[in-house]
């Protein structure tokens, strides 16, 4: 194995046990105070008003499997699709989840099903997780139907993308409907950044568990994440001030991936 593989490995044991560290200090606090993220506060405001109006909530998963690097993205939204479920209980029609992947699309509906029965409400027959396109821009074509449908009242796009999600924001942006908006592909977060009305940057992608009432665990997540981001950041500066007096970085063996 690699330093880089080891260190990778050591990194995620560390996450992961200061995230259930967190848990266990603020299980019976109160919620926790987060830092307000416009995307997911949008969001709320939108399930409120799906079930008010009887209308429809979009979600699309992008076209990214669950075996890359992209797969983060793709659970993301599936955790995030979760939590709409449960807050639009009452609505009319369930939300409708988009994906270009089989897999995925396949866990979108035993995540829309598993959901409903735990909180006691029926879907109906109809299917709402849909398989749209295999490719990225027949995933583009397809969804462009579901948006601008007017029964849809809101657009979610969490998942992985390429530069075919203009299309899919500027489509929302035409509708009048609300685009919130994230990804973990550096290209189309500037994309999204430029084009929807709600991007979620960087990180936010992950928080939506926080940020829509997911629990405690997805809560110490949050603060497991801001505590790893000074970590990081104060490594990248001190590395800075190394490169600067002459000295050798001590992380450059890290980063080449010295056995």
């Amino acid at each position: 194995m690699t330093l880089t593989g080891f260190s990778g490995i050591v990194v995620v044991i560390l996450f992961v046990g200061t995230m259930i560290a967190f848990y266990l200090i603020k299980r019976d606090a109160d919620r926790t105070e987060l830092r307000e993220i416009r995307g997911y506060r949008k969001l709320t405001r939108e399930i409120g008003r799906s079930v008010e109006s009887g209308t429809q909530m979009h979600l699309s998963l992008g076209w990214g499997g669950i075996t890359g690097s992209e797969s983060a993205s793709a659970l993301a939204g599936l955790s995030i699709l979760k939590q709409i479920i449960k807050e639009s209980a009452v609505c009319d029609y369930p939300p409708v989840a988009s994906s270009g992947d089989a897999t995925v699309a396949i866990l979108s509906e035993d995540t829309i099903r598993d959901t409903s029965q735990a909180i006691n409400i029926q879907t109906g027959h109809r299917s709402t997780g849909e398989l749209v396109g295999l490719t990225p821009f027949s995933y583009a074509a397809g969804t462009l139907t579901t948006i601008r449908s007017p029964q849809v009242s809101a657009n979610v796009l969490t998942g992985w993308y390429g530069n075919e999600v203009i299309y899919l924001t500027s489509a929302g942006e035409r509708q009048g409907t609300p685009v919130i908006a994230g990804t973990a592909d550096l290209p189309s977060q500037a994309i999204m950044y430029a084009s929807a009305t709600d991007p979620l940057i960087g990180e936010e992608l992950f928080v939506g568990g926080a940020y829509l009432g997911g629990g405690k665990i997805y809560e110490a997540s949050v603060n497991a994440q801001d505590i790893f981001r000074w970590i990081v950041i104060g490594l990248i500066l001190l590395g800075a001030v190394l490169n600067l007096l002459g000295v050798m970085d001590p992380f450059s063996s890290l980063l080449g991936g010295v056995r």
